[in-house]
């Protein structure tokens, strides 16, 4: 059986607040299609009180940047940045080219195609999400985007030096200081300084997130990343401390992340709700984190690893944290999850910030039909098709007789001039039948 020890808001409170939020992008993403660079500088003035003479960052200026950080900052963005590289190209690695003989003379392929450009967001207004330029820049560029751009808002009235030298290592090639729904809006729609993307990736605030999900169609999406959500799955190996230091460590992301709890321990579950409420009267972030936990925070509880299994594939969680006594019983029957975090030993901020996977996920449920982004996110895969002469004749007249099945005269006709320009007279073809007779 499973039971709520404790709630987060109402989802008619959830839908509420994503009306608003839908209603606010709405009208800014209409203004920056309208009115191009003045409503950007606008809306960055009004947002982030930044208007600097270009949101564009000069070649000077990303120099700055790299200088005014310490050499081990460096050697740490470039580890990180080593790793997600690795990672990625190994999945690149695993995405063939093919071209195939189906039938005689029948020849069949695809081909993976970099997006020609793309738009990379990366957070930075609360705390400067650095590996967030690792995630997308670097992976965009293992798969062979051509042109890469980034925007992430100011930080305390200033570009921060930190994602600019991560922007900048990755391999962006612009780099704009610029956030928000503003900043989504200019890389998707164009402004008179801002060249359209065709693709936007990253992930973002509630704004973002709806941002991108509003300009999808016009431009292509990773997925939809709103607001972290950790789902932290536990049974009595598990102590308080290690499940409240993991669920806290995601919800001080902001005011409306969920922090869930399942396990099917009620000693745990009451150990981690005593222990989050002491962690909170030190953590550094707890003014953030509170009202996250307060509002979004949930411990389930369960009877079995099998009902932990159905309730997490429920929430289909951003992260799922796993520290079980068999963690590969959650990797053999879970399938609705953005990443798994198998055993205590591995958590969450590795893979924010380090490991080499990838941090950018689906969250809102969205795991049930998406993973996260990966290289192949970048890659179009499209077929093509050659047909020698007497192929065309034979599928012509199975094609032909299938459009009419449906009719569809017109596609008919291109079948039947096939069979017509390539295939043997009928004089030829009873020749034919009688010699192999």
């Amino acid at each position: 059986m499973i039971r709520f020890l404790k709630k987060g808001v109402s989802q008619e409170k959830a839908a509420a607040d994503d009306a608003k939020v839908r209603q606010t992008v709405e009208g800014i993403l209409a203004e920056i299609d309208e009115k191009g660079d003045a409503a950007v500088r606008d809306f960055s003035e009004k947002f982030d009180k930044w208007s600097p003479e270009s949101f564009r960052l000069s070649q000077d200026e990303i120099e700055a940047c790299l200088a005014a950080l310490p050499p081990e900052t460096v050697e740490d963005i470039k580890f990180a940045q080593s790793q997600i590289r690795n990672f990625a190209q190994i999945q690149r690695a695993s995405m063939r080219d093919v071209e195939v003989e189906t039938l005689p003379g029948v020849f069949l392929g695809h081909k993976h195609i970099p997006v020609n450009s793309v738009g990379c967001y990366v957070p930075g207004g609360k705390y400067p999400l650095v590996a967030s330029a690792h995630m997308s820049v670097v992976t965009a560029k293992v798969a062979g985007v051509k042109r890469i751009i980034a925007c992430a808002p100011p930080f305390q009235g200033a570009p921060h030096p930190a994602i600019v030298a991560a922007l900048h290592l990755a391999g962006a090639d612009e780099i704009y200081t610029l956030g928000g729904i503003q900043a989504v809006g200019a890389m998707a729609l164009g402004t008179e300084t801002i060249a359209p993307v065709d693709m936007l990736v990253g992930p973002g605030n509630a704004y973002v997130a709806e941002a991108k999900r509003q300009l999808f169609g016009r431009v292509g999406i990773d997925l939809f990343a709103g607001p972290t959500e950790t789902l932290v799955i536990a049974d009595e190996s598990c102590d308080g401390e290690m499940a409240a230091t993991d669920l806290l460590g995601q919800a001080e992301h902001g005011p409306t992340s969920p922090a869930i709890l399942l396990t099917n321990s009620e000693k745990l579950a009451n150990d981690t709700l005593a222990e989050i409420e002491k962690q909170l009267q030190t953590l550094p972030t707890a003014p953030v984190a509170s009202v996250s936990w307060r509002n979004y925070g949930q411990v389930i509880l369960c009877d079995t690893y099998e009902e932990m299994v159905a309730e997490a594939n429920r929430i289909a969680s951003e992260h799922v944290q796993v520290m079980t006594r068999d963690p590969q019983f959650f990797l053999d029957h879970m399938t609705n999850y953005g990443a798994l975090f198998l055993g205590p030993e591995t958590n969450v901020s590795f893979g924010d910030k380090v490991i080499g996977t990838n941090h950018t996920l689906p969250t809102k449920g969205a795991a049930r039909y998406t993973g996260g982004l990966w290289v192949g996110k970048f890659l179009k895969t499209c077929t093509y098709q050659r047909v020698k002469p007497e192929a065309s004749a034979l599928v012509g007249e199975y094609c032909s007789r299938l459009c009419a099945l449906e009719g569809f005269a017109g596609h008919k006709a291109q079948a039947d001039l096939r069979v017509k320009r390539y295939g043997k007279p009928s004089s030829e073809k009873v020749a034919a039948e009688a010699s192999a007779r």
